[in-house]
């Protein structure tokens, strides 16, 4: 089974590892908020909803307002927890309509990374940037290997490289990837 390092607790990552959309949610929700907060939401949406995993199909039908209490409870989810919700609610019911419910169909029989990418873009909350890490994480962590994979992925397919979530895999890693987005930040503002 795949190990993995993105939320910091052990139970967290053992459900990345283990459900696809989970893993998929966590993506979703790295944006604005710390990488570990982000990826450990799946696992806290999950034992709130009294869920050992998260089906896209029961996500999807959940009652809006609810749905949204759930990401709002303290500690909340995510910083924007009602948007959020929204958010992971239409990913749920992209992924139940378009993809038999499973998430890991997205990845299952693309037969290319750039396939794969148009997949993910396709998603709702995913856009270019977040799509190609996903590609990445896809790629160096769970073995998703595409044909052209690292290309669709850009900068973060790169082997070696530090860019983001795809590269972190021990707190020394995510210590490189955070001195590698200061970096990128501080050239920015040069």
């Amino acid at each position: 089974m795949t190990t993995l390092y993105l939320a910091g607790d052990p139970a967290a990552d053992a459900l990345l590892a283990r459900d696809p959309f989970s893993l998929l949610t966590g993506m979703l929700l790295d944006q604005q908020v710390p990488m570990e907060k982000a990826f450990s939401g799946p696992a806290v949406i999950a034992e709130r909803m009294g869920a050992d995993h998260l089906d896209p199909a029961v996500v999807a039908a959940h009652d809006p307002e609810a749905f949204a209490e759930i990401f709002s409870r303290t500690p909340a989810v995510h910083r924007f927890p009602g948007s959020m919700a929204a958010r992971v609610q239409k990913v749920a019911a992209y992924v139940a309509e378009h993809y038999g419910n499973d998430a890991a169909n997205i990845w299952a029989d693309a037969a290319t990374g750039a396939e794969l990418l148009e997949r993910l873009k396709a998603l709702p909350g995913f856009g270019e940037q977040k799509a190609k890490i996903m590609v990445a994480l896809l790629g160096k962590q769970i073995g998703v290997r595409p044909e052209g994979w690292r290309e669709a992925a850009g900068d973060y397919g790169a082997e070696g490289a530090t860019r983001s979530v795809a590269d972190v895999v021990d707190a020394d890693t995510l210590a490189q990837v955070r001195a590698t987005k200061r970096e990128i930040k501080r050239a920015a503002k040069a």
